[in-house]
């Protein structure tokens, strides 16, 4: 397989705050703890940050790439010549999109974290989802890509 003119990936990564956050979950499970003695104490702290951590972790995972003449978003895999046009989204129209511009049946990846979006039109006749909502940090860069691998794939 052939790597795009212009390849992408980006990982969807949760935000620093949310680590600080898992930090005082281990505190919180510390000082749930605390009347049992130190060894307890030292076991929430731990327990209760790792386990947190692997949450915010687990949740920051997804990853959008293109690689080759197909995009790969989280866990769906669509070839860039069943993909049309794309929207970048700002803050603004990308709050729309997630909620009263949205249609049920689109593809939504998203995470709240990450304000902006790229809306791409899903071309494919037998496939019932119209559009792609991909949270993403940099909207132009993932569209360029994308129009890229169209290329390269028509050339093909």
């Amino acid at each position: 397989m052939q790597l795009s003119a212009a390849p992408y990936e980006e990982r969807l990564t949760a935000p620093r705050s949310w680590w600080f956050v898992s930090f005082l979950v281990g505190v919180s499970m510390a000082l749930i703890l605390l009347p049992f003695g130190t060894l307890p104490l030292l076991g929430g702290l731990v327990g209760g940050t790792a386990v947190a951590a692997v949450a915010a972790s687990a949740y920051g995972s997804p990853r959008i790439r293109v690689v080759g003449d197909s995009l790969i978003a989280g866990e769906a895999k669509i070839p860039v010549t069943a993909l049309g046009d794309t929207e970048v989204l700002d803050a603004e129209e990308a709050r729309a999109w997630r909620t009263y511009k949205a249609d049920t049946r689109a593809f939504l990846l998203l995470r709240s974290y990450i304000p902006t979006a790229l809306k791409v039109e899903v071309t494919d006749p037998q496939d019932p989802t119209p559009y792609l909502y991909l949270s993403t940090r940099e909207p132009e860069r993932l569209a360029r890509a994308l129009e890229a691998a169209r290329g390269a794939a028509a050339q093909a």
